[in-house]
């Protein structure tokens, strides 16, 4: 009888010691499923969303008798943009010509003047030596005409910028650019000819 009964109380230990190994067991599962939702609940929030793409902005308040250049407020251009402010009534610029112009220049996204030819001397340059926007932009304009210029950064400084750090590197551009002369490489071909004719006439 006594065997029994330690036998069976043998059995009931084993089976309380079974059972709070179970518990164990059960609880740090848990626990740890619980850590594996806290882990996926802080990467989930530690995660940034990408910066949004920037947007031309009004041209900032420009310098002293400076022409506001009316920018078009939104994305920056993808490709060359031209609008006519007001139609010249002189000589069309053609491929090539040498033109003299005053212009302000404006940065897309910060809205700030980076250059102006206004308060100072006109600009004389042929097209062939300016940046691409401008050499596209400027053909088919007439002396005496306003017009806007957009462009994206591969036309205007590149990846590089300007040296001086005016323009930085891929920055999309707004111009204001008023024509005051053109000259073509023909008409100087015509006038150089016209005066040797002259001066090789006999005397009289």
């Amino acid at each position: 009888m006594r065997q029994r009964v330690t036998l069976a109380a043998i059995g009931i230990a084993l089976a309380v010691v079974v059972a709070v190994v179970l518990v164990a067991r059960a609880t740090g599962n848990h626990g740890s499923a619980a850590s594996a939702t806290t882990t996926t609940i802080a990467t989930t929030t530690s995660t940034t969303l990408p910066p949004k793409p920037k947007r031309c902005v009004a041209m900032k308040t420009p310098p002293k008798g400076t022409p506001v250049v009316p920018v078009t407020v939104g994305p920056p251009p993808k490709k060359l943009v031209t609008r006519d402010i007001t139609v010249g009534t002189g000589a069309v610029v053609e491929a090539g010509s040498t033109v003299t112009v005053d212009y302000v220049g404006v940065l897309c996204t910060t809205g700030k003047t980076f250059g102006t030819s206004y308060g100072s001397q006109p600009l004389t340059a042929s097209l062939a030596s300016l940046i691409p926007g401008w050499e596209q932009g400027i053909v088919g304009m007439r002396v005496g005409g306003v017009r806007v210029l957009g462009m994206p950064a591969s036309l205007g400084y590149g990846a590089t910028g300007t040296p001086d750090g005016t323009v930085p590197p891929d920055a999309p551009l707004w111009f204001l650019v008023k024509l005051d002369n053109a000259e073509t490489a023909t008409t100087t071909t015509t006038t150089a000819t016209a005066t040797t004719a002259t001066t090789t006439q006999p005397a009289s």
